[in-house]
């Protein structure tokens, strides 16, 4: 029996998805596929692994507004996949699938990335220009394989491409991409995502992630992409890349330097720290960082291993107790006064830090963020760098999703607060037009040309106090913070400086982290957030999760838990401004007020199979006898909410 005639009996059968058979035969019948992958599918349809092929053929993998994002070891691994019989444990293929991160797909993105930005260059110069390109990857598997394929792909259009020795950061990319003045920047990684996923991200010229119109002029150039120009891709060579010299790991550490406000107090008060990589990038920068600016740190040695299955955690989620639990163990021995963790591309960090009982307890991403709002904005007054009552030209930004109580923050402290979409490249965004209003304002007074990044960190806050608007801090719920505007996305690095600088001064004034943040909740309110994720893994769950969406926007809640729902916000088809006036992006969005005050937003999740719902609690309280009460009484009615809001969604998804 033929494929097409297995494949046809199989979608008869109610076995096989009509698409999965129309992308399987488009790829076996192109003439692209080596002979590896033929037989792997020719596996798969054999061994009657339908649900497989479902989920590597059910779609083509969408290159989204910042990449891709997906499987690049199958659920079922083919003999094929692992090299033949007898075969590693790790295959030596990528995942075959039009929905799978794999050779195919990287090879197709890394085209029309090329295309868009040699049209980008030949619009702004009037000229044929090279592009250059700038690609760092994580640990994961097939990561420095992707990383070299699309090197020697970029070369061989005719590009300029540069790798690092080795793994490397997410935020080490952002500023790499600036510092060789290069076009466009990738990273492979899929951040914390399960060992079995693996990414491809997109950066532009200012070192922050592609947003519009760029975004969308690179996903219609991919698209473009015929499948049979993927096969003079396949086989790398990267006689022609270049490999970048050790002076970039030198200059990303100094500028991870500038996110201190005080040095001093570091070396004053010693705090005992204990990191964790947790296999991942974070062991390249962090343990150099934190030797430069005089921290005696511990180490979780088992976890500064690079491991691309992770094997020591059940998540590489640094927000996840048990992916902190070896370092929690190490600080409880040693003494420690907090630990801190990166996720494998170090964009994101977790903490854990001593309780009044002196307990290791986990802050969540919020408090994290909210800590180092409070703690900068505070010491920056204190030195005269921002006005005692603030200004409208200093900024914090946040996603929507991310606690109110740092807008609470900022407007209490006399600073403007912008909200935007989910995801830090909107942040990077906002940190691009001030940059540009800045060099456009410079202009128009005085004629010269501003060097942004040759600025001293106190020259660029100073011109843009006064021309623009300056960023203090920023960041998003889901662990991830930026306070230099010389890297355009979260920065797990310069955040573990940037909290020891706070546990050092916290050391010093003999209080602990608690007490802060209960001194933070008496003086703007309390605030407690909570996640519901629902998973619907594969194509059935893609439907699920479409239907919640849609029927969210057509139907929404009423009432949920006992609240009357009194807003309803749709950010995919009402038009909102931030507090700059530009208008925000639509995006299939919604936030919801209830009647108690409480808030909840609605979104898919853009890089996992899940639909996410972020609650908001806030309770009046200024008095410390009343804060044990406020905080009960908020965690309980978060509890009946979140119950409410998932029986309500499951509902939804059944149709």
């Amino acid at each position: 029996m033929d494929m097409k005639q297995q494949l046809d009996e199989a979608v008869a059968a109610e076995k096989l998805l009509p698409s999965a058979r129309d992308n399987i035969l488009g790829w076996t019948e192109s003439g692209v596929l080596p002979a590896w992958a033929m037989e792997s599918i020719g596996e798969l349809a054999s061994g009657g692994h339908w649900g497989e092929l479902n989920d590597r053929f059910y779609k083509a993998l969408e290159f989204g507004t910042g990449g891709m994002r997906s499987r690049t070891v199958g659920n079922v691994v083919t003999e094929a996949e692992r090299g033949g019989k007898g075969g590693k444990e790790t295959p030596a293929h990528a995942a075959v699938g039009t929905a799978c991160l794999n050779d195919f797909n990287v090879v197709r993105a890394t085209i029309g990335l090329f295309r868009y930005c040699e049209r980008h260059l030949k619009e702004a110069f009037g000229r044929a220009e090279t592009p250059r390109l700038v690609i760092a990857h994580d640990v994961r598997h097939f990561s420095r394989h992707f990383c070299e394929l699309t090197a020697s792909t970029w070369t061989r259009l005719g590009g300029y491409a540069m790798i690092f020795g080795g793994p490397r950061s997410t935020p080490q990319l952002s500023f790499a991409v600036r510092r060789n003045r290069a076009t466009a920047g990738i990273v492979i990684t899929a951040s914390h995502n399960p060992p079995h996923d693996n990414g491809f991200k997109v950066y532009f010229e200012d070192g922050g992630q592609v947003v519009y119109p760029h975004a969308e002029g690179i996903i219609h150039e991919v698209y473009r992409v015929k499948f049979g120009e993927i096969a003079k891709h396949l086989e790398v060579d990267t006689a022609s890349v270049v490999t970048l010299p050790e002076s970039e790991d030198k200059a990303y550490i100094e500028v991870l330097s500038e996110n201190f406000i005080d040095r001093e107090v570091i070396g004053r008060a010693k705090p005992k720290i204990v990191f964790s990589a947790i296999h991942g990038t974070g062991a390249v920068s962090v343990p150099g960082v934190l030797e430069a600016v005089g921290v005696d740190a511990v180490y979780v040695e088992e976890q500064m291993k690079a491991d691309p299955n992770f094997s020591t955690v059940k998540s590489p989620n640094p927000e996840n107790a048990e992916a902190l639990s070896m370092g929690i163990e190490k600080a409880k021995s040693g003494g420690a006064d907090v630990i801190m963790a990166t996720d494998p591309d170090a964009d994101r960090m977790g903490v854990a830090v001593r309780d009044e009982d002196g307990e290791m307890v986990l802050l969540t991403g919020n408090m994290i963020g909210s800590i180092m709002a409070d703690y900068r904005i505070r010491r920056l007054k204190e030195q005269g760098v921002l006005p005692k009552n603030g200004t409208s030209r200093a900024a914090l930004i946040k996603t929507f999703v991310t606690t109110p109580l740092q807008a609470a923050i900022a407007e209490k402290n006399g600073l403007k607060i912008i909200d935007t979409l989910t995801g830090f490249k909107w942040i990077g965004e906002k940190l691009g037009i001030y940059e540009r209003e800045l060099k456009e304002a410079l202009m128009k007074e005085s004629g010269l040309a501003l060097d942004y990044d040759a600025c001293t960190p106190e020259a660029r806050r100073e011109l843009l106090l006064k021309h623009s608007t300056y960023y203090v801090f920023g960041g998003e719920e889901s662990y991830g913070y930026l306070a230099s505007d010389r890297v355009r996305d979260k920065d797990a690095n310069a955040a573990i400086l940037m909290f020891a600088e706070v546990a050092a001064w916290l050391k010093d004034a003999g209080r602990t982290f608690i007490d802060y943040l209960d001194e933070i909740y008496l003086r703007y309110g309390y605030y407690l957030e909570s996640l519901v994720n629902i998973y619907y893994e594969g194509a059935a769950g893609s439907e699920k999760i479409r239907r919640i969406l849609e029927s969210y926007r057509e139907s929404p809640p009423a009432t949920l838990a006992g609240f009357a729902v009194t807003d309803f916000k749709d950010f995919g088809k009402e038009t909102f401004e931030d507090a700059d006036g530009k208008e925000i992006p639509k995006q299939d969005f919604y936030f919801l007020d209830l009647d108690n005050g409480y808030q909840f937003a609605v979104r898919g999740s853009g890089t996992e199979p899940k639909i996410k719902f972020y609650l908001f609690a806030r309770e009046d309280v200024s008095e410390p006898v009343a804060l044990d009460g406020a905080k009960e009484t908020a965690k309980e009615n978060l509890s009946k909410l979140a119950k409410a809001i998932e029986d309500d969604a499951r509902q939804r998804a059944e149709g």
